[in-house]
C-alpha cells in the first residue's frame, strides 16, 4: 500500500470508530450489511471513473449513462421478455458504444472531455425520458426472475452479492492499473499525454480503451441499480453519481491532473464516504446534505492534493539545486 492509501485507511477507522461510538446501532449486523450493500453499489462506478481520471480525463455522464441502461435492461426483461443473460449482453455492449463515442469525440475531433461528458450527461437523461415517455420503468407485481434476482441483489452467507461483484472487480482493476503494461500507459498518458506520444505509446488507442473500460463497468453497475431499486425513473435516477464516483476517487489519490491514484485508495474512499452518509443518516440530519458532504469531500480532497504536489516540486527542486550548487568549501 502506498501511504496515501495507509493515511486514507486509518482515516476510514478513525471515523468508523467515531460513527460507532456515536451511534451503537452502527455496528449491528442490519446495518454493516446495508452499507456493503452499498458500498459495493456506488463503488462499481468509482473505479470505473478511475480509469478515465487517470488519463487526466472525466467522466460526468455515469448518471445518466446508469439511468439509460437501466431503463433499457428492465424494458429488455420486463416488456419485451428478452432472456435476462441476453439483456445483459446488450447493455454491456451499448456501455461499450457510448465509450467508444466518447473516446473518438475526445482523440479524433480533440474535443475536452469535460465538453464531451457534460453532453452525453444532458442527451442520455434525455434520451432515457424520451424511451419511457417520462414515466417510470419497473417491475410489475408477479414479475419473477430469481437466479437474476440472487446473482444481483442476494446474498450469500449474510454477504450482499454487490460487494462481492465490486471485490472483483477491484482486484482486477488493481492488476490491470498497477501490474500491466497497459496500466503503466494510463498513467504516463495522465502524467505527459505528449512525452508518451514520443515514447512510442499509441495514446489515441489507451484513452478510448480507458472510456470503453468506465462505460462497460458503469452498465454493470446500471444492471445492479436496476435490480436494486427495481423502479427507475429516469428524471432521477443516478443524478450526481458521476460526483460520489469523481470524490471517491479524488479521496482515493487519483489526481484531477492525471498520472497518480491507487485503486485500493478508491476502494477507501467509498467505504468512507458510505460511513459518512450512514452518520448523517444514523444521527437524523437530512439527506439533502449528502451532496454538502461530497462537495466539502472533493474541495478537501483537491485541496490536499495541491497542497502535496507543491510540497513535492519544492522538495524536488530544493534537491535538485543542492546537486548543482555544491556547499561553499572552507578558506585556507
Amino acid at each position: 500500500m502506498q501511504k496515501k492509501d495507509i493515511g486514507l485507511a486509518v482515516l476510514v477507522l478513525t471515523v468508523g470508530a467515531v460513527v460507532a461510538f456515536i451511534n451503537p446501532r452502527f455496528l449491528s449486523p442490519i446495518n454493516l450489511a446495508n452499507t456493503a450493500n452499498l458500498v459495493g453499489l456506488f463503488g462499481l462506478f468509482s473505479v470505473a471513473e478511475a480509469f478515465v481520471i487517470v488519463t487526466a480525463g472525466i467522466e460526468l455522464s455515469i448518471g445518466s449513462v446508469i439511468a439509460l441502461l437501466g431503463v433499457i435492461f428492465v424494458d429488455l426483461i420486463v416488456v419485451r421478455d428478452v432472456p435476462w443473460p441476453i439483456a445483459m449482453v446488450i447493455v454491456l455492449v451499448l456501455g461499450a458504444i457510448i465509450g467508444s463515442i466518447h473516446g473518438w469525440l475526445i482523440t479524433k475531433l480533440k474535443l475536452q472531455p469535460f465538453v464531451v461528458t457534460l453532453c452525453g450527461l444532458l442527451i442520455y437523461r434525455g434520451i432515457a425520458r424520451f424511451y419511457t415517455a417520462d414515466g417510470t420503468a419497473g417491475f410489475s407485481f408477479g414479475d419473477d426472475f430469481p437466479v437474476l434476482e440472487w446473482l444481483v441483489s442476494g446474498r450469500s452467507a449474510g454477504v450482499p452479492h454487490s460487494i462481492v461483484a465490486f471485490g472483483v472487480i477491484a482486484v482486477i482493476s488493481w492488476f490491470v492499473l498497477h501490474r500491466t503494461v497497459f496500466g503503466r500507459h494510463l498513467f504516463a498518458v495522465g502524467k505527459n499525454a505528449e512525452a508518451a506520444r514520443y515514447a512510442g505509446i499509441n495514446t489515441t488507442r489507451v484513452i478510448v480503451l480507458a472510456y470503453v473500460i468506465c462505460a462497460v463497468l458503469t452498465a454493470i453497475s446500471a444492471i445492479f441499480f436496476a435490480m436494486y431499486t427495481r423502479s427507475i425513473h429516469p428524471a432521477s435516477h443516478g443524478s450526481f453519481y458521476e460526483l460520489y464516483g469523481i470524490a471517491a476517487a479524488v479521496l482515493g489519490g487519483f489526481s484531477l491532473r492525471g498520472g497518480e491514484g491507487s485503486v485500493i485508495g478508491v476502494v477507501l474512499g467509498v467505504i468512507l464516504l458510505q460511513i459518512l452518509q450512514n452518520l448523517v443518516n444514523l444521527l437524523g440530519i437530512p439527506s439533502s446534505l449528502n451532496f454538502a458532504v461530497m462537495g466539502s469531500v472533493i474541495l478537501i480532497g483537491v485541496i490536499a492534493d495541491t497542497q502535496v504536489s507543491r510540497y513535492r516540486t519544492s522538495r524536488r527542486q530544493a534537491k535538485t539545486l543542492e546537486k548543482l550548487v555544491p556547499d561553499s568549501q572552507p578558506a585556507h
